[in-house]
């Protein structure tokens, strides 16, 4: 067994050892992010049996969630921008730097940008990034949280101290979180609001002859017991008297009955059914879906016998083994394309009954909505003020090649 005992080295070797150790560190974690760069750009973690990155890093590399997620990230920017993985590399720079980043890189300034964080911690990245690329106060905001406790820093949980560094801007109210505390017992904790918290304490009332104490752990089990068969039958249509069945099956129909799903559900456990061909069988319970072992196009149909749960991954995995990588990239694309198109219409038309509302006729409400196509996923107050601004005195739509007013 490999001995980690320094204690017989002397002070000048120690003090040459550490940088040493940390540039072959450096040089190792260049070559990992490279990996997982490629791993994800291929979604070879598909073959290999694992409906995600997240979920390879943390299953086969044993990552914790915050190392899985980091190096991810990284890994995909680093992609992006081939330079990052020599400066990684070479210790010029690190990992949170990297993230911080990202969101600011573009093909114009990445060069700018990475030769001006060289050696900077991450404060010193923080204020050069809130110069270089500033953003509006965050609002005041006065929150009733309960009584008034007066704590220093260090009786701040992790999670808040983590929400009130510079980068983050959410409310510093603790996030939900499930934390283990002893055998079989778990902590919940969460922040809800008036619209749930009235509608809890209305159940605990309903629930008072069963839950005299009303007890929110009982309570709270009482309506997942509720929850779970109502969300098993939207899902798998899963029931305890199933109806019969009356739809007959073409080999052109993609629809799979409903006592289908609930048999299907049933012998493949609620999970996905993906084997690697090492053996690993995918351990996904979200996001499934039932799945053609034979395509419909090439006669199969919605039996028992050829349906399949499959996580989305693997769904798509077998489609590209099936049809080609090619051919299924340019299908999300086209998927991608006309989510956008719908986005974006839906951002113009939300908007257009408050300008009729001002008088405006139809067409001229509709051009002046058009503006709003640039910024799809504004608020709606906001979408509203940029298309009221297109109007004239009378609700005459400005020149439409004009530029938006400040």
């Amino acid at each position: 067994m490999k001995s980690y005992s320094r204690s017989h080295l002397s002070d000048v070797t120690l003090l040459s050892n550490a940088p040493a150790h940390l540039s072959q560190d450096r040089a190792a974690n260049a070559e990992l992010l490279a990996d997982l760069a490629e791993i994800e750009e291929r979604r070879a973690y598909a073959s290999a049996g694992f409906c995600s990155m997240r979920a390879y890093c943390l299953e086969e590399l044993h990552l914790s969630d915050d190392e899985a997620f980091h190096r991810i990230h990284a890994a995909c920017t680093a992609r992006e921008f081939p330079a990052i993985f020599s400066a990684l590399a070479e210790g010029r720079l690190h990992m949170t730097a990297v993230n911080l980043m990202a969101p600011h890189l573009t093909a114009e300034n990445a060069k700018e940008l990475l030769a001006a964080a060289t050696h900077k911690t991450k404060t010193e990245i923080q204020l050069m990034l809130a110069q270089r690329f500033p953003r509006p106060d965050v609002p005041a905001l006065i929150q009733p949280l309960g009584p008034l406790q007066v704590r220093s820093a260090e009786q701040l949980c992790p999670e808040t101290v983590e929400q009130l560094v510079p980068e983050r801007v959410e409310s510093p109210t603790p996030r939900p979180k499930l934390t283990p505390l002893a055998p079989q017992r778990f902590a919940l904790q969460l922040t809800i609001g008036q619209s749930a918290h009235d509608k809890l304490r209305y159940v605990q009332e309903l629930l008072g002859h069963q839950v005299p104490s009303g007890d929110l752990s009982q309570v709270f089990e009482r309506l997942l017991d509720l929850a779970i068969p109502q969300l098993e039958k939207r899902k798998f249509s899963a029931t305890s008297k199933p109806r019969r069945a009356h739809q007959r099956l073409t080999s052109e129909s993609r629809h799979v009955p409903a006592q289908v799903q609930r048999a299907v559900w049933e012998r493949d456990g609620g999970r996905c059914t993906f084997v690697s061909d090492t053996g690993r069988r995918c351990s996904a319970r979200t996001r499934l879906e039932f799945d053609h072992i034979q395509e419909v196009a090439r006669g199969g149909q919605s039996t028992v016998g050829n349906i399949r749960m499959l996580c989305r991954t693997h769904n798509q995995h077998a489609a590209e083994r099936t049809y080609g990588p090619g051919f299924m990239k340019a299908r999300r694309q086209e998927a991608a394309e006309k989510r956008e198109a719908a986005a974006t219409k839906k951002a113009v038309d939300e908007v257009i009954p408050y300008l009729r509302e001002l008088g405006c006729r139809a067409d001229e409400a509709r051009r002046a909505a058009q503006r709003c196509e640039a910024i799809p996923d504004a608020p709606l107050k906001e979408r509203v003020r940029l298309a009221v601004r297109q109007l004239g005195p009378r609700g005459w739509v400005k020149n439409p090649s004009a530029p938006a007013s400040p």
